[in-house]
């Protein structure tokens, strides 16, 4: 019985068990399948031209997280900070994580949920460069720099930190001390008590002066 056994599998290695055949032209299908609709997916995004962000002119225009929630986010908005700082043209971060207001532009330019894009989304002198994956492969086959060409070039020290903020982009709202309220006095037009402070973001922050002017 065990050689008979033995003779039917080796059979069935040899002429191929139909069942086999089957899973294995199901998973070969699906998987094309799922590589096609990346393919659309990519299409769709390519064929929506996204709007130019405001003061996106002479600079690279950079929306990001400084968050950690998710990992794989945050590990591909430093690595595309560091390609776009050994450029040495100006780059204008802006951090969805620190100001609401980022986020409702980025929206606003590629549509609702980034157009299905993931942070971060680069744009250079008024032109979308996409994502992480675009940007390495510009970097890596060398047409970053062309890319980049009409962005205002900065001198780079050894110490880049901004000495009004310290490179975080954002300090403390000098009119209500970062605490979003101000009081406002009595007066013929309103009652006097406290107001939002129009000054600030929801986080009782301003854009650095020094390193974001402009």
């Amino acid at each position: 019985m065990e050689k008979t056994s033995d003779l039917t599998s080796g059979e069935n290695q040899r002429t191929g068990d139909p069942r086999n055949s089957l899973d294995l032209t199901g998973t070969v299908r699906s998987r094309i399948i799922a590589f096609q609709e990346k393919i659309n997916a990519k299409k769709v995004r390519a064929a929506v031209k996204p709007k130019l962000p405001a003061g996106g002119e002479g600079k690279v225009v950079f929306y990001f997280t400084s968050l950690r929630g998710v990992r794989r986010t945050f590990e591909d908005c430093c690595a595309v900070r560091v390609i776009l700082r050994g450029y040495a043209v100006r780059v204008d971060e802006r951090d969805v994580s620190m100001h609401g207001g980022f986020k409702e532009e980025l929206a606003s330019l590629l549509g609702p949920r980034y157009g299905g894009c993931k942070l971060p989304r680069v744009f250079a002198n008024g032109r979308y460069l996409g994502g992480v994956e675009e940007i390495r492969q510009l970097h890596d086959a060398g047409e970053l720099g062309e890319a980049l060409e009409g962005c205002e070039e900065v001198v780079r020290g050894k110490d880049d930190s901004c000495h009004g903020c310290g490179g975080v982009r954002f300090v403390p709202c000098e009119g209500c001390s970062g605490s979003c309220k101000v009081y406002v006095e009595e007066d013929a037009t309103e009652y006097g008590g406290f107001r939002r402070c129009p000054e600030c973001n929801e986080n009782g922050l301003v854009r650095c002066s020094v390193c974001c002017a402009g």
